[in-house]
């Protein structure tokens, strides 16, 4: 079975979102073991400074990079775009390779350190559009599970 970990900057504040989480965690319990590991954010000034933003976001990485373990794939802009179908391909080839842990990371508001970045075996975007990182979250999670479910061939992703 696979391990699946998903390291978050931040906490999900909304009673809505922490439910659609526990929905897509329960979802998930059939193909693989899901690990949330939320990592406290940096606080920062209203409007920081680039070395504090630099500073905050290496803190949030040595704090990333503890839990980190597997197949690390970091959520950033500059990240790769892909359909479902290749997310689903791509969770397949990294079990076959030997490797059934994955480790999804999402950060701060202000993203990820290079550090983690530079960890990556594969760096994930969902879409050049900005989303809320708590949103992003709930995304992501969607995206697992429909991957699982392309990956066991049901109808849930058309």
């Amino acid at each position: 079975m696979y391990n699946i970990n998903l390291i978050a900057v931040g906490r999900l504040k909304e009673e809505y979102l922490r439910s659609a989480f526990a929905e897509y965690s329960k979802r998930l319990q059939a193909f693989c073991n899901l690990k949330l590991i939320e990592i406290d954010e940096c606080r920062l000034p209203d409007k920081p400074s680039e070395k504090e933003i630099h500073n905050a976001l290496e803190t949030e990485a040595k704090m990333i990079m503890k839990h980190a373990q597997g197949f690390i794939i970091p959520m950033c802009i500059e990240g790769r775009q892909m359909k479902s179908e290749m997310l689903s391909k791509k969770i397949e080839d990294i079990a076959v390779s030997g490797n059934s842990e994955i480790s999804f990371i999402i950060g701060s508001s202000y993203g990820l350190a290079e550090s983690v970045k530079r960890a990556a075996g594969l760096k994930l975007s969902m879409s050049e559009m900005t989303f809320p990182h708590q949103l992003a979250r709930i995304m992501l999670m969607e995206q697992i599970y429909r991957a699982f479910m392309i990956s066991a061939g049901k109808s849930y992703h058309k």
